[in-house]
This record gives structure tokens, sequence and C-alpha cells, in this order.
């Protein structure tokens, strides 16, 4: 019997490290030029973040501050922005690109962003050949810290 509550104690132990899943949400594409019209490049903001290793950065992030989506019942949702939400465009060819969403803005009908928080490259895709939009929050303990200016 103490053998048998030993191992369930154990079982419970262990589940608990297991990370919970990341709630995925959607945003229609057309939402999704809604809600980035007029953000583009010249309409950033200047932020400090901190990183999982207290590592701090500065960088331009939209200024985006609740993100319009549907869970999958098509129910809506409006998630907080921060540095760990990702972004992840499925375009037609089922090429999939993952983003940090406060890095992304539009360009027209390109979509920009950055898929690294430590190799700063930019990529651009065209809005026209998305047909799925998925955002989650990553998880990766990044935080926003106040800025002092």
């Amino acid at each position: 019997m103490r053998t048998k509550l030993s191992s369930y104690i154990w079982i419970l132990s262990f589940l608990s490290l297991i990370p919970i899943a990341c709630k995925t949400y959607y945003i229609p594409v057309q939402s999704f030029k809604e809600q980035f019209n007029g953000i583009d490049s010249t309409k950033l903001r200047l932020v400090n973040t901190r990183g999982p290793a207290g590592d701090v950065a500065e960088y331009f992030a939209n200024p985006i501050d609740y993100i319009k989506c549907v869970d999958k019942n098509n129910i809506p949702f409006e998630l907080k922005n921060s540095p760990s939400i990702e972004i992840r465009f499925t375009e037609n060819t089922n090429k999939r690109t993952i983003f940090y969403f406060d890095r992304v803005f539009l360009q027209d009908s390109l979509v920009f962003g950055e898929m690294s928080r430590f190799i700063r490259v930019r990529k651009g895709i065209s809005l026209g050949n998305v047909k799925l939009i998925e955002v989650q929050d990553g998880h990766k303990n990044f935080r926003y810290m106040e800025n002092k200016k």
C-alpha cells in the first residue's frame, strides 16, 4: 500500500513538471490587415525587454497592446501582447513562417518580422499568399521593462 501511494505521489510530481500546452488562437487575414492598418516601420515604439537569462534588449516593436483573435470555436478573444507572443503565417504552399508578434509590421501588402531575438534578420512575406495566421504565447519568459526616458 505504501509503495502504491509513493508511486502516485511520484507520478503527480513528475506530471507537474511537464509544461502546459500553449493555447493557439487565430487571426483572420482581414482582421490582421485591420489591426495593422497604418502600422508600418515608422510607427514602431522603442521597448526594453528582459530575457530568460536576465539579458536586456532594446528594439522597436509594434504598438499593439491587445491582439484581436478567435479561438478554435471562432469565439472572439483579446490576447495581451508580450515579447513572448509568437505569430505563425501559413502560406498557400503550406510553408510556415514564425515571427515574434511584437516585431511584426505591415508595409503595403508585405508582412515584415523577425524570427529570432538574437539574430536581427528581417524577413518579408506576401500577405496575399497567407491562408492561416495563428498566435500563441510561447512561454519563453521574455518581459517588457519600463522605459526610463
